[in-house]
């Protein structure tokens, strides 16, 4: 597989970087339209969101979004060498797979990130940028799938 361009990554990243929250909250936004089914999966001390915007606004919905953002903020970090994260992210996959998220709603939150991104850069978003964030995203994925069993 062919290495994402490490510049174009952390370049367009910096943007992002600086209100993860604000952007975390886009990728979200978008997931659960394109893909309403994941909202059930959200549950927390046995309550479940009647809406995403419920979901959206809930402390413990943000501090996920902040996890999911870290989780990126790492990827990019080591976009040289993301075998050292390969423990951690197949890891990640059995975290997922144990609450029900499916392995094919990976490529809904990977078009939910292309969006945020474009949505942030615009202009900027060329498409160089986007066929290399498709590139590192698909990357972690591969990564994440070693933690599932028999999808």
């Amino acid at each position: 597989m062919e290495r994402p361009e490490p510049e174009l990554i952390r370049q367009s990243w910096r943007a992002v970087s600086r209100s993860p929250l604000e952007h975390g909250t886009v990728l979200f936004a978008r997931l659960f339209a394109l893909e309403p089914d994941l909202l059930p999966l959200f549950k927390y001390e046995g309550c479940q969101f009647s809406s995403p915007e419920d979901c959206l606004s809930s402390p413990e919905f943000l501090d996920h979004i902040r996890k999911v953002m870290l989780v990126i903020d790492a990827a990019v970090t080591n976009v040289e060498d993301l075998s050292s994260l390969e423990e951690y992210l197949a890891g990640l996959g059995k975290k997922h797979q144990a609450v029900g998220v499916k392995l094919s709603s990976f490529s809904t939150v990977g078009e939910s990130l292309l969006y945020m991104l474009e949505r942030c850069l615009g202009p900027a978003f060329t498409p160089a940028t986007r066929a290399a964030w498709s590139q590192l995203y698909g990357a972690v994925v591969q990564a994440m799938s070693r933690g599932w069993d028999g999808e």
